[in-house]
C-alpha cells in the first residue's frame, strides 16, 4: 500500500476527513513535523506528502508522485530538490488574509509614529512625537500582486489610497488598483510612492529589487514596507539611507540576512518597525482552516485525477494562473 505522509500537527476532524478521502493510501501522521524518525522503508513507498520536508529526506523517496506545501513559497522546491515528474502546489492564497492585515498595521504604525510612542510607553514618558501622515490620498506602490498584494491593495484603497500595482504580467488589472505597470517599469513609480510595498518571493529577478539606485529614487518621507522575502532589498543600502534621513522609515516583517542577528544596525534605528516573520504561519486560527481546506480539496482533486489547485510551475517557481 502507498504511504500518504502528513508532516505537521492537525487536528482529528482534518485526519479523519483526510483518511476518508485517502481510503486507499497508508495515511501516516508526523505531528513533529520532522522526518527524522521515518524510516527509508516508509519513505521508499510514499507517494504523497503533506507539508516542507527537507532534500535529504525526499532523495529517500523515489516514488513520490505529489507534494503538497504548506507555504505559500516554493522557491527551494523547485530548483532541483523536487522532480519536475511531481505535481507540486503550494498554499498560495491561504496567507493573503493576515499577512495583508500585518502589511496595514505595519503601514499604519509607521505612519502614525505608534511605534515610537511605544517606546515612549516603556520609558514612562508622556511626550509628542511630531506629525503624522495619512493614508487618505497616499500614493501606494505594491510590487507583487498575488493573494497578498492584491489583498493589501484592497484594505489600503479602502482607506483612501492611490493604488499602483506592479507585476508581471499587466493584461488584467484588478479593480481595486489605479494603476498597473510591468515589473521592468517600477522605477518609474517610486517618486511618487509615500508607501512601497514588497510581496514578492526569491528569485533572480527580485533579488535586490529595491537597492541604492530605487532608494535614491524615492521621497525622503516615503515608508518601505517589506512583507514577502527579505533579499527583494539590499540591507546595507537601506541602512545608509534611512541613517543619511534619505527614507522616511521602514516596516520590516521579513529581513535579509534572516534572522536578522544581534547587534545588527536595523535593530535599533528609531524608524524601523521589525516583526520577526510572523504575519504568516498559524498564528491566526482562520489561516490554520484555509490550509486545511486546501489540503483535503487537493487531496480529493487529487485521487479524482483532476486538477490540483495552486499547482507551482517548475520555471517560475510561481502558481500557475486559475483557468477562468
Amino acid at each position: 500500500m502507498d504511504n500518504a505522509l502528513v508532516l505537521f500537527e492537525s487536528d482529528p476532524g482534518f485526519r479523519k476527513e483526510l483518511q476518508g478521502i485517502l481510503e486507499g493510501y497508508n495515511v501516516i501522521f508526523n505531528e513533529s513535523e520532522s522526518t527524522a524518525s521515518i524510516s527509508a522503508e516508509t519513505a521508499k513507498n510514499t507517494t504523497v506528502i503533506f507539508g516542507n520536508p527537507d532534500a535529504d529526506f525526499l532523495k529517500l523517496c523515489p516514488r513520490l508522485t505529489w507534494l503538497q506545501l504548506q507555504s505559500s513559497g516554493a522557491n527551494d522546491f523547485v530548483n532541483g530538490e523536487v522532480a519536475q515528474t511531481v505535481q507540486l502546489t503550494s498554499a498560495t492564497g491561504c496567507y493573503g488574509h493576515s499577512v495583508s492585515e500585518h502589511m496595514v498595521a505595519l503601514t499604519l504604525a509607521l505612519m502614525k509614529n505608534l511605534h515610537l510612542y511605544r517606546d515612549e510607553q516603556a520609558a514612562g514618558r508622556w511626550q509628542s512625537r511630531g506629525a503624522t501622515k495619512s493614508v487618505d490620498g497616499a500614493v501606494v506602490v505594491i510590487a507583487g500582486l498575488g493573494d497578498i498584494g492584491a489583498r493589501y491593495a484592497r484594505l489600503m484603497k479602502a482607506l483612501g489610497a492611490y493604488i499602483i500595482g506592479v507585476r508581471r504580467s499587466v493584461q488584467t488589472k484588478p479593480g481595486c488598483v489605479d494603476e498597473l505597470l510591468p515589473s521592468s517599469q517600477i522605477e518609474e513609480a517610486l517618486p511618487r510612492a509615500d508607501v512601497v510595498a514588497l510581496v514578492v518571493p526569491a528569485t533572480k529577478d527580485t533579488k535586490g529589487l529595491i537597492g541604492r539606485a530605487q532608494l535614491a529614487k524615492m521621497k525622503k518621507d516615503a515608508i518601505l514596507i517589506n512583507a514577502g522575502r527579505g533579499s527583494a532589498v539590499d540591507t546595507q543600502a537601506l541602512c545608509d539611507a534611512l541613517k543619511a534621513g534619505n527614507l522616511g522609515g521602514a516596516g520590516l516583517e521579513v529581513t535579509d540576512p534572516e534572522p536578522l542577528p544581534p547587534g545588527h544596525p536595523l535593530w535599533g534605528m528609531e524608524n524601523v518597525f521589525i516583526t520577526p516573520h510572523v504575519s504568516g504561519g498559524r498564528y491566526m486560527p482562520q489561516t490554520y482552516q484555509y490550509i486545511m481546506k486546501l489540503n483535503l480539496e487537493n487531496a480529493r482533486r487529487f485521487v479524482r485525477g483532476e486538477a490540483l489547485e495552486s499547482l507551482v510551475d517548475y520555471k517560475t517557481g510561481f502558481c500557475f494562473p486559475k483557468k477562468t
